[in-house]
C-alpha cells in the first residue's frame, strides 16, 4: 500500500475573510501537490477565523455551501484532499465543524466538534453529537476530531476500536497549553496505535493567543520536534513533525468542559504561520 503524505497547514489566515482563506488555502494546496501530498490538514475555523465573535453566525455556512464548493474545486485542481475547519449552519443551529474533502471534489466526511472549550464556544456554538466520524482515503481509514475532543482518552479510543489508522484534528490550541501538543496528542498516538494528525492556528487573535506547535506523531515511540519556525518539515517515516504556537482555564471536573478561556497577560510572542509536510505509513 503506497503511503499517503500528509500536509499540516500551520496559519490562521486572515480572521474574518473567507475569500482570503480561500486563497491562502489554494496557495498551500500547490505547495502540498508538490510535496507529493495526498491531503492536506488546515486548522479549527480556518475557513472564517476562530476568534470572530458575531462574525461565527454570519459567516456560518451549509456543509454543502459555497465554500464547500470552492474547497472541493481546489482539491480537484491540486489532486489531493483537504481537511479543513468552519462554522458549519444546520437550521438556526451552528456548529465548529471539520470537513475532509477527497482529491475528485466528493465530500467525504462532516464532523461536529463534541467538546466545546470555554464560554466562547459555548456562546457561540451548538455541541455535535457523534463522537466517532470516519472516511475512507488512500486505503486508510481515517477520523475526525476537533481540538478539546481530543484531550479525552475515551474519545480517541472509540476510534482505536472503530480501526481509525489516521486521526485528523484541526485545533485552536491556546497558551499556556502547549503540552497538549507536546505531550498529550503523541501519548494518544502511543497508546492507541494511530498516526494523529494535530494542526493548530498560531498568532494573536483577538482575545487568544495561538501556539502552533503542529505535529503528527506516529504509534512509535516520538522524535524531537522540528523547529516551531520551520517554513516547511518533511519525514519519510512515521514521526512529529514541528510541534507550529493556549490560555488559562478554569475546569471543573474530568468531563465538564473549562468554565472559560482568557489568555495570560505574559502571553509569548508565537512562531510566524509555517507548512509542514510529512510522510505517513500504515504498518501492517
Amino acid at each position: 500500500m503506497p503511503p499517503l503524505r500528509t500536509a499540516l497547514l500551520q496559519s490562521s489566515g486572515r480572521p474574518g475573510s473567507v475569500e482570503a482563506n480561500l486563497k491562502v488555502l489554494d496557495e498551500a494546496a500547490g505547495r502540498a501537490a508538490a510535496a507529493g501530498a495526498g491531503l492536506l490538514v488546515c486548522p479549527e475555523m480556518f475557513l472564517t477565523g476562530y476568534a470572530i465573535g458575531a462574525d461565527v453566525h454570519r459567516l456560518a455556512e451549509p456543509a454543502d455551501g459555497e465554500s464547500a464548493d470552492a474547497v472541493a474545486d481546489i482539491a480537484v485542481r491540486h489532486g489531493h484532499a483537504v481537511h479543513y475547519g468552519y462554522p458549519e449552519r444546520d437550521g438556526e443551529r451552528v456548529y465548529n465543524s471539520a470537513q475532509l474533502i477527497g482529491p475528485d471534489g466528493a465530500r467525504l466526511a462532516n464532523y461536529r466538534k463534541t467538546h466545546l472549550f470555554g464560554c466562547f464556544e459555548q456562546e457561540w456554538f451548538t455541541p455535535g453529537d457523534d463522537t466517532v466520524v470516519q472516511a475512507e482515503l488512500g486505503g486508510l481509514t481515517v477520523g475526525l476530531m476537533i481540538c478539546y475532543d481530543v484531550e479525552f482518552p475515551e474519545n480517541v479510543r472509540a476510534h482505536a476500536l472503530a480501526g481509525t489508522d489516521l486521526l485528523l484534528v484541526p485545533t485552536a490550541q491556546m497558551h499556556p497549553f502547549q503540552f497538549v501538543a507536546e505531550s498529550v496528542v503523541p501519548v494518544r498516538a502511543f497508546e492507541n496505535q494511530m498516526y494523529v494528525a494535530y494542526v493548530n492556528r498560531t498568532g494573536p487573535e483577538g482575545e487568544f493567543e495561538f501556539v502552533g506547535l503542529s505535529c503528527r506523531p506516529a504509534p512509535t515511540a516520538p522524535r524531537a520536534p522540528a523547529p516551531a519556525a520551520a517554513r516547511s518539515w518533511s519525514s519519510a517515516t512515521p514521526t512529529p513533525s514541528s510541534c507550529g504556537p493556549r490560555a488559562r482555564t478554569t475546569r471543573t471536573c474530568a468531563t465538564a468542559a473549562p468554565v472559560c478561556t482568557r489568555p495570560w497577560p505574559d502571553a509569548p510572542a508565537a512562531s510566524p504561520p509555517s507548512f509542514s509536510a510529512l510522510q505517513g505509513v500504515r504498518t501492517p
